[in-house]
């Protein structure tokens, strides 16, 4: 069986109800095994075991969170040419910008040659002050939504066998 897997960090919860969400829109348009997983916890095995992923995490100092970039450490090179191929996605929960985040991962699924299947998603919470940035977050039903339709695109695709 075909399995998306999506790997998240999160402080504030923001991109954990991104996650949640993609999470629920692929597994109402599709068959296949929807794996959620967080980062500190993820590892080579699991993309291994994954025909597709949705990489999110949260903006942190204009790049990927620390956590995140700790995964990507960890399973860079013992899974490196045995990706290739596969469909990807990004979800980042930033403060201001997030394109810095998404870029850095790109490039690492630029070496691992995985193929993106649409634009990063960046939702923008305009977190600003320090008070701002290590409160809760709340995402909107608009965003929630823009989530949840990117997790139904992947894994349609995986489930029909387009990527």
């Amino acid at each position: 069986m075909k399995q998306l897997l999506i790997v998240y960090h999160t402080l504030t919860g923001g991109t954990l109800q991104m996650a949640r969400a993609a999470a629920a829109g692929a597994s109402r348009e599709s068959s296949l095994a929807v794996r959620v997983e967080a980062a500190t916890g993820a590892g080579p095995e699991a993309l291994l075991q994954s025909s597709g992923y949705l990489f999110a995490c949260p903006e942190n100092l204009a790049a990927m969170s620390g956590l995140m970039k700790d995964f990507f450490d960890r399973t860079y090179y013992p899974v490196l040419e045995q990706l290739q191929g596969r469909p990807y996605a990004i979800l980042i929960c930033a403060g201001s910008d997030g394109s810095n985040a998404a870029r850095q991962i790109e490039r690492i699924a630029t070496g691992w040659r995985l193929k993106p299947i649409a634009d990063p998603l960046i939702v923008c919470t305009h977190a600003q002050t320090p008070e701002q940035i290590l409160a809760p977050k709340q995402i909107g039903a608009a965003d929630l939504a823009r989530c949840e339709e990117l997790g139904a695109t992947i894994a349609a695709g995986l489930d029909l066998g387009i990527y």
